[in-house]
């Protein structure tokens, strides 16, 4: 029996999270509590609760960690049939520690098993069938391999016909900015769907306002610059549309982006309207900042409409 095609494959690499349960800072009385963080992943989860059949593909070590990513995800709804382990190397891991109104988190991932993914360890017909392919700017930083296999899949797409979605992710610990803006930039101006904090975008080419982003990146055909609590801007074929994010609690704000891209891709795939993709994605993001983890539990189609309705008529 052929198994399910899914209608996103997302790639790149998890890890296990060490959290503070209580969202303060890490100290020697901490209770920590494992969890599973990873752009892509997250917005695997996120789009396999909003009902969408998501897999994701990457590597992990043959060690616990590797197993609790592959059985979390697999419970949320995932496909992880594509998943390789590697028995000699390791599953990477990550520590957030809370600081207030911001959250430094600190990498333990250096050869790990997802950093050795080349474009030869994954199988074209991962994605046979999906209508997009999303990945993030985490991945070419990883290795020289991992960053071959990101311009295989957005430049040459090695991963067939779907619309490929990149989230620029720019992560200073993992590489300076001197090599990630060209890097990221030629990334971007080849994907399909491209996705940019305005500050990341600033930081990366000295770009001010969401407009300067567009005139810098007018390839793709979806460009969605997120300006943080103030809202979003999405560039496409139809025009520009704006939608102010949401005033929620914020516990910590890591997973935030990957939980709005997660929510702009529903949106997308289910044929709604830019402005309301947009606003879809800034209630999932809204959603992810008031918990620990990265991945929130989120609402079912119709009270997701019925929240977008009363958004329209407010």
């Amino acid at each position: 029996m052929p198994e399910p095609r899914p209608e996103v494959v997302c790639l790149g690499e998890s890890m296990t999270m060490l959290v503070p349960e209580d969202a303060a800072p890490i100290t020697a009385g901490s209770r920590l509590v494992l969890r599973v963080g990873g752009a892509e992943s997250n917005v695997a989860v996120s789009l396999a609760r909003l009902g969408h059949r998501a897999r994701w593909v990457s590597a992990v070590g043959a060690d616990p960690f590797g197993r609790l990513i592959t059985d979390e995800l697999g419970e949320a709804g995932v496909d992880v049939s594509h998943v390789t382990t590697d028995a000699s190397a390791p599953t990477g891991v990550y520590a957030k520690d809370p600081q207030g109104d911001t959250t430094r988190v600190y990498y333990y991932r250096r050869g790990s098993a997802a950093s050795r993914m080349t474009t030869a360890s994954v199988d074209p017909a991962a994605a046979a069938g999906a209508r997009v392919v999303h990945l993030s700017g985490t991945t070419p930083a990883l290795s020289p391999t991992c960053r071959e296999l990101a311009h295989a899949i957005v430049g040459a797409r090695a991963l067939g016909t779907a619309a490929v979605s990149f989230d620029v992710n720019y992560r200073p610990g993992l590489w300076p900015v001197d090599r990630a803006a060209p890097e990221l930039e030629a990334l971007a101006r080849q994907a399909d769907i491209v996705f940019v904090g305005r500050d990341e975008a600033e930081t990366l080419w000295g770009t001010d306002t969401a407009q300067d982003v567009r005139a810098l990146l007018p390839e793709p055909e979806f460009l969605v610059v997120k300006d943080g609590a103030l809202g979003a801007t999405t560039f496409g074929p139809d025009g520009t549309s704006w939608a102010d994010a949401l005033r929620v609690p914020v516990v910590e704000t890591v997973g935030a982006g990957d939980a709005f891209a997660a929510g702009w891709l529903s949106g997308w795939l289910r044929g709604l309207s830019t402005e309301r993709s947009l606003r879809l994605g800034h209630l999932i993001a809204s959603l992810a900042v008031q918990i620990v983890g990265d991945c929130p539990e989120v609402p079912t189609r119709d009270e997701i409409d019925h929240h977008l309705a009363l958004e329209e008529r407010a």
